[in-house]
């Protein structure tokens, strides 16, 4: 049975565990800059920057969906960007990545949002065929741009 329930700031360890998990799943294991103290003040803000969901089984803590609240002009609704999505490799083909996913979709329904999207790594084809089974399209004629770290600073001076 997959218990899933809304991340507290007591759950900042095992969030970042998570995270530590997922970036080395994703080839990048040094990006990761965020620490346990971070993570639990963010949760205990009045409005948080995000909001997190966790799949437990028998109390154990197996997978997690990261996300925030988005907006769409074209549509004048709000919608949720999955930031992270990740389940522990014994867990995987177990149903909780398909669970996390229901209960993203039932609070997009609950919070009449227009839009539940996320991104999915090129190569990770295991991955794209899970989402694709589920009705997801990959939106191709869509990339992502990126201004991060020192870039920053550049990208604001004039040209």
């Amino acid at each position: 049975m997959i218990e899933i329930r809304f991340a507290t700031p007591a759950d900042a360890p095992i969030l970042l565990r998570f995270i530590h998990a997922l970036a080395e799943y994703e080839r990048e294991p040094d990006a990761v800059k965020v620490d346990e103290a971070t993570l639990a003040a963010q949760l205990s803000e009045p409005h948080p920057p995000f909001e997190c969901l966790i799949a437990e089984r028998d109390s154990d803590a197996v997978g997690f969906a990261l996300f925030f609240t988005t907006y769409s002009t074209w549509l004048g609704k709000r919608g949720l960007w999955l930031e992270d999505l990740f389940v522990l490799p014994e867990f995987r083909r177990h149903g909780v990545g398909g669970a996390l996913l229901r209960r993203m979709g039932e609070l997009a329904i609950e919070r009449d949002c227009g839009r539940l999207e996320w991104s999915v790594l090129d190569w990770n084809e295991l991955a794209t065929d899970f989402y694709l089974g589920l009705g997801a399209k990959i939106m191709t004629e869509w990339r992502i741009c990126r201004v991060e770290g020192a870039a920053l600073q550049t990208f604001i001076s004039p040209h």
